[in-house]
């Protein structure tokens, strides 16, 4: 039986996973901290019946309050999920990442120095890698990210590594892409339902539609996050973690499109990118998750499908 917290654990990956950890039975208690910017009580309103579930609004920055948090509540691990998740908003605001994505991690890693606790499951992501024509492995290098975001994730990794050898803290990591599913509140498909509402003539479609990346249901992560952390006791272990295979936006756009019965024409801007700090495609090897026994239940269109699905039936459910 053990004593949970979960940062960030009211936005869209994190509410998944107090979903499936209430759903076991070595939960004695589950502690959330989230300061909703993107987070909500509303993702997590269907667990708030849980005698277990404890749900605080505030900023772990502040590291005092975190660490008294850790003593009060006895934890013994850390799921640490919170930091801004949307690429293209750092570009404009690089703060957001230090603030948001890094010093989280370091108030996470202090709080848990500053009470013995010794285990630590980190949301890293596949944005570290940066942009490479060569296949990505866990140990690939040298490692240049082109992102705010995969700057601060990989300045968090080198953090708690440094921390997981000094203060012999238990160590998961878990560098994933595209992850998608319920309760997101921005990514590809959620911003071409937005577009499709407002438009009711064309889709614009950033790029050239050639981008192409793997997608994953955010139940095969959580699951896969789940399983490793069980199967795995060495001090420090890191997982790349994908889909099946891949999907380019164009294929997307379509799915969408078909999904929402629209009869809007698809356009694109041009170039082989979104924006600045997006990787048009990844060759991501994930052999080292997948010869443990794991593999994701979806593949990348299945996710893409069922995900739509998923938010139509959210925005249906809010307009009633």
């Amino acid at each position: 039986m053990t004593n949970v917290l979960v940062t960030g654990g009211a936005g869209f990956i994190g509410s998944h996973l107090c979903t499936t950890l209430l759903n076991g039975d070595n939960i004695v208690s589950l502690v959330v901290i989230d300061n909703f910017l993107l987070g909500s009580e509303k993702n997590v309103s269907h667990l708030l019946n849980d005698s277990r579930l404890i749900l605080i609004q505030h900023d772990i920055n502040d590291i005092s309050f975190l660490s008294e948090t850790l003593n009060q509540y006895n934890i013994d691990t850390v799921f640490h999920l919170a930091a801004n998740s949307d690429i293209s908003v750092s570009h404009t605001s690089p703060s957001v990442d230090y603030l948001n994505t890094f010093n989280t991690t370091w108030s996470v890693l202090e709080a848990m120095r500053n009470n013995n606790c010794k285990n630590l499951v980190f949301a890293s992501t596949s944005a570290i890698y940066g942009e490479s024509i060569d296949e990505i492995d866990e140990n690939y290098g040298p490692i240049h990210p082109i992102s705010h975001y995969g700057a601060g994730k990989l300045a968090s990794e080198a953090f708690i590594s440094s921390f997981s050898y000094n203060y012999n803290i238990n160590t998961w990591l878990f560098r994933f892409p595209n992850v998608v599913g319920g309760r997101s509140t921005h990514g590809i498909i959620y911003d071409f339902l937005r577009k499709l509402k407002a438009d009711s003539e064309k889709l614009i479609v950033l790029g050239n539609g050639t981008q192409e990346k793997s997608y994953l249901h955010v139940s095969d992560l959580v699951n896969g996050i789940l399983f490793c952390k069980e199967k795995y006791a060495e001090r420090y272990n890191t997982f790349n973690v994908g889909g099946l295979d891949s999907i380019n936006v164009k294929r997307i756009a379509e799915i969408v499109i078909e999904e929402t019965k629209s009869k809007q024409s698809i356009h694109f801007t041009g170039g082989d990118r979104g924006w600045i700090g997006d990787v048009p495609k990844v060759k991501y090897n994930t052999n080292k998750i997948k010869n443990s026994g794991w593999q994701p239940a979806l593949n990348s269109e299945m996710a893409i499908r069922t995900t739509v699905r998923e938010l139509i039936k959210e925005a249906e459910n809010d307009n009633k």
